[in-house]
């Protein structure tokens, strides 16, 4: 299932992103001015549709130092449900998605895996190689990337010497990580294809 797919199934793009919050983070209460800030979306709107997802039954309302805070309610019927849509749509997480990274620095290579493949035995979900990084727009790249994906994000970053040291030293995080299932988003390395030939061979 993609991203517009579900987000067309519920209606709104916001209820989509709300319900992937929480079927992500199913044992957290959060306030509404902490899930807009986590979900990067307008407060009013997050409050609307909490409200509404509450008279579903979906989310439990209660208070915390005199603050409404929500959570999935822990008898919802349909969790198994649409948790398995969820991890569907952040499975096909649109290229567009990683755009966001053209700003940090010169990307060389973007590798997905991890939750983004519904693989839970890798440790990372994002490996990049960026030469001349900005660390505050990585930072600021990657919130937004987490806010659509409803879920922190375990990633590498690295430049194009430091994955050159790694692979000549056969560092053993990342030869686990191209060994397993990943898949490229961005491939600007010549000769990448030849290096994971002879990782895998």
């Amino acid at each position: 299932m993609s991203f517009p797919m579900f987000e067309a199934l519920f209606g709104s793009r916001i209820r989509a992103r709300l319900i992937r919050f929480f079927m992500l983070n199913p044992h957290t209460a959060y306030s509404s001015s902490e899930i807009s800030e986590k979900t990067m979306l307008p407060r009013a709107e997050v409050t609307r549709d909490l409200r509404k997802l509450v008279k579903a039954k979906m989310l439990r309302e209660s208070s915390r130092k005199r603050v409404k805070v929500f959570q999935l309610h822990p008898n919802f019927p349909f969790f198994a449900e649409l948790k398995g849509l969820v991890v569907k749509s952040n499975v096909d997480v649109p290229k567009q998605a990683f755009h966001k990274f053209k700003t940090v620095g010169d990307v060389k290579l973007l590798l997905t895996g991890g939750l983004f493949l519904d693989d839970p035995k890798s440790k990372t979900d994002l490996v990049l190689v960026i030469n001349n990084s900005n660390r505050s727009k990585l930072a600021r790249a990657m919130e937004r990337l987490e806010a659509e994906i409803g879920q922190d994000i375990r990633f590498v970053l690295m430049d194009t010497d430091e994955l050159n040291y790694r692979l000549n030293m056969l560092d053993r995080f990342l030869i686990q990580f191209l060994e397993g299932p990943y898949q490229e988003v961005v491939n600007r390395l010549p000769g990448w294809k030849r290096v994971i030939a002879g990782i895998r061979k």
